[in-house]
């Protein structure tokens, strides 16, 4: 953890990738810091998927002490990795960082997408939604704990990481079938399976969840599902979506239509909006104030 010095009144923070407009990270941490009586900003540093100095230039502001604390999106999460000095142990296995601090002069790279996943999932699975207590998550989902992820990239390597150490049976599909096998190989101490996009539309009835890590649905594309329109889904499948943004995908919308468990990917964006914070600042935000800012 990166305690920032006790003198430091105004803490620096951002987010880079590209691109950033729908980005509601600024108002989640604006919200971090309000709840725990700091001070400080987060801004938004886009740099294009090909700019290598713009990135190598906002990570010498962080290790120089003018930045605290910087988040990583698309399409920066892997790149990024040669740029740090060291990763955090959740951060190597995974592949892919989201957040960044310096300690002593040397840049670290952490992960808090997975566990911000996975505390998120278990709230969903027993209530439904965001926000209520997950007591009664492994007597729910004991018998049965076999997950679909749609996607391989940072996103779905992180949630593939946080399934497979949960001990759930993982299977990876992706539109590129040779991205799949490649996510499954970079985890050689889990049975992780891989099945085309064809395969996993015919045996939708084996999964407990569908994890999509994909960017189908996301604002403008929100006409878009990673699934084929009027799919039939299981009666005892959850769905969730790790895009937030409409509020309620296409994918969300219509499971819900079908009488399954959906659920966007707001609330892990909470999860690990204030995992990376506590990281930077030393202070763990209230989720609840958090919520309500997204309202």
């Amino acid at each position: 953890m990166n305690l920032q010095p006790s003198n430091l009144q105004t803490f620096q923070l951002g987010l880079t990738g590209y691109p950033l407009g729908h980005s509601l990270s600024p108002k989640l941490h604006a919200a971090a810091l309000e709840t725990c009586g700091l001070e400080g900003d987060y801004s938004l540093f886009p740099v294009a998927p090909d700019d290598r100095q713009g990135l190598e230039d906002l990570l010498a502001r962080l290790r120089r002490g003018e930045l605290h604390g910087l988040n990583v999106t698309i399409p920066h999460k892997q790149a990024v990795i040669p740029l740090l000095d060291k990763l955090t142990p959740s951060a190597q296995a995974i592949g892919a960082v989201n957040t960044v601090f310096a300690q002593n002069g040397k840049l670290i790279g952490d992960n808090t997408d997975a566990p911000g996943f996975l505390a998120d999932l278990k709230r969903f699975m027993v209530n439904g939604h965001w926000g209520l207590e997950n007591d009664n998550y492994q007597l729910l989902i004991t018998n049965r704990k076999s997950a679909l992820v749609l996607g391989a990239g940072g996103s779905a390597r992180a949630v593939v990481y946080a399934l497979a150490n949960d001990g759930w049976d993982v299977t990876v599909s992706a539109r590129r079938l040779g991205q799949a096998e490649e996510l499954a190989s970079s985890f050689p101490g889990c049975e992780l399976r891989v099945a085309s996009y064809d395969e996993f539309i015919f045996h939708l009835s084996s999964f407990r969840l569908l994890v999509n890590s994909t960017p189908a649905g996301m604002f403008p594309n929100i006409a878009q599902s990673p699934l084929p329109e009027n799919l039939p889904l299981p009666a005892d499948i959850s769905i969730y979506d790790l895009v937030y943004n409409p509020r309620e995908t296409k994918l969300v919308k219509d499971a819900r239509a079908q009488g399954c468990p959906a659920v966007t990917g707001l609330g892990m964006l909470i999860e690990q909006a204030a995992l990376a914070f506590e990281v930077w600042t030393g202070r763990n935000p209230d989720r609840t104030a958090l919520y309500h800012a997204m309202e």
